[in-house]
């Protein structure tokens, strides 16, 4: 096994693991959720049942004579109705019972006529995390007559035992269906999304590993949704690549082969210009007239060879990230143009740049960038450049505009096109190819705005806004 070879995550760390994990912790939220508003009604309904059971316990207190009643029978109805004091209220009656003992001090008053629900899951809270036992006076209404008003005096330790009884049988009830549920996810997400998900992983390491190897591509399936596409886009991705590595490495023995052609044609053009010299001082009228179109095809056909040969060999080196001001970058490329050129050309760079304004890039290929800009609007006869920028939130807008004559339509619609978006005789077009390449590298772009006017030209180049990062 190769030492940089991504090995896949172990069973704890998986994305299975990870999706059972959190699984498990839903559906116990899930029965959480139905765990809270279940004990508030058990609560509820506890306190019902004994309002209903106290007055049946009256309903029977009043059915006995008078004279056949005793202490012990009013007991022994209280011990069945679990409390202490039992009160009717109702508009033309009112019965007491209550014990001979005198019944404790009540702590808690409950009313089951009135609350919402909310108020119904904080009680029962309150009731699980109290540790002393409690009386309760609780009041509600007569099931068999809505006029009547019963009042139960009780503890509440019985019912705080009754609740967590009823929250373990929750409780046990919601580990086995949590369980059960993360199993079925886990299985069917697993079949689903893992699985192709590490075919897609093993795919790309074994293209990663061989990517000549046309046998370990990605087979897709014929699934529709969204991992099926992820298959088939990979697939076609697979293929593309190896065409263009292909397509690469023949241009790699190309190069090779260009450059040992470089010397031999070096050679041939220096013997030209050695017979041009010797060709110059023949004095014949005719050699005369044709020695100046003969030095400028030798002169175009260097220049040509020369910026082919350093466009093929010029890869992008790796680019180093520098916090700097755009300012002081576009000055020092002006600079080397403040002097007339070889044919006697002048460029003037109206740099308005604020000073306020910073960028995170690779200095010296931004230096290229604008070098190569004024270097292309100077050779097609612009005299002035208007260079400005400003902030938007995540990108740095700039400017440049010329007062040159324009490009062609033509020009402009292979304006980036290596060896073909040139608007000069003798150019290779290879400029503005470089520029875009070099912000492309950092995540930027050149475009070439149409204002409409028939001359000058104007370029935006965008350029996100990043933080310098650290070396």
């Amino acid at each position: 096994m190769a030492d940089n070879e991504t090995k896949l995550p172990a069973p704890l760390t998986s994305l299975s693991a990870r999706l059972l994990v959190l699984t498990i912790f839903f559906v116990m939220v899930a029965e959480f959720l139905i765990w809270a508003p279940s004990v508030s009604r058990f609560r509820k309904a506890y306190l019902e049942e004994h309002v209903v059971r106290a007055h049946l316990s009256t309903l029977a207190f009043e059915a006995i004579p008078k004279e056949a009643i005793d202490r012990k029978l009013e007991e022994t109805l209280l011990d069945h109705a679990e409390a202490y004091g039992i009160v009717l209220k109702g508009p033309e009656r009112r019965a007491l019972m209550a014990s001979s003992d005198m019944p404790p001090k009540v702590s808690t008053v409950v009313d089951l006529r009135k609350g919402s629900f909310l108020m119904w899951i904080r009680q029962a809270f309150d009731t699980l995390v109290q540790e002393d036992n409690r009386i309760l006076r609780v009041i509600g209404m007569s099931p068999k007559s809505p006029n009547i008003t019963v009042e139960v005096v009780m503890d509440e330790m019985p019912m705080r035992e009754a609740m967590y009884e009823f929250s373990r049988r929750i409780l046990n009830l919601s580990i086995v269906i949590s369980l059960f549920t993360a199993g079925l996810v886990y299985v069917t997400l697993r079949w689903l999304m893992v699985q192709p998900m590490q075919k897609i992983t093993r795919s790309i390491q074994d293209f990663r590993q061989a990517p000549e190897d046309a046998t370990r591509d990605l087979r897709p399936g014929n699934r529709t949704d969204e991992i099926g596409v992820t298959e088939r886009e990979l697939a076609k991705m697979q293929g593309e690549l190896r065409h263009a590595l292909r397509q690469q490495t023949r241009l790699a023995t190309l190069g090779a082969a260009i450059a040992k052609i470089n010397h031999d044609l070096r050679n041939s053009l220096a013997t030209a210009v050695l017979a041009f010299d010797k060709l110059a001082r023949v004095d014949d009228p005719e050699v005369k007239r044709v020695l100046p179109r003969l030095y400028n095809a030798i002169d175009k056909a260097v220049n040509l060879c020369s910026q082919t040969l350093n466009y093929a060999s010029d890869a992008m080196p790796a680019l180093k990230p520098d916090r700097f001001r755009l300012q002081e970058v576009i000055a020092e490329a002006a600079a080397a143009f403040r002097e007339p050129d070889d044919e006697g050309r002048m460029l003037t760079v109206l740099n308005k740049v604020d000073f306020l304004i910073e960028m995170t890039a690779d200095r010296t290929q931004l230096f290229r960038v604008f070098s190569n800009l004024f270097r292309n609007a100077q050779e097609a006869g612009a005299e002035t450049i208007t260079i400005t920028a400003s902030w938007e939130s995540k990108h740095t807008i700039i400017e440049i505009v010329d007062d040159g004559p324009g490009f062609t339509m033509r020009a402009r619609e292979r304006l980036f096109q290596p060896f073909a978006g040139s608007s000069k005789d003798g150019g290779t077009g290879l400029g503005l190819v470089i520029v875009r390449d070099i912000l492309k590298a950092h995540g930027g772009d050149i475009e070439l705005l149409d204002d409409g006017e028939p001359t000058g030209v104007t370029f935006r180049i965008v350029m996100p806004r990043r933080r310098a990062q650290a070396a």
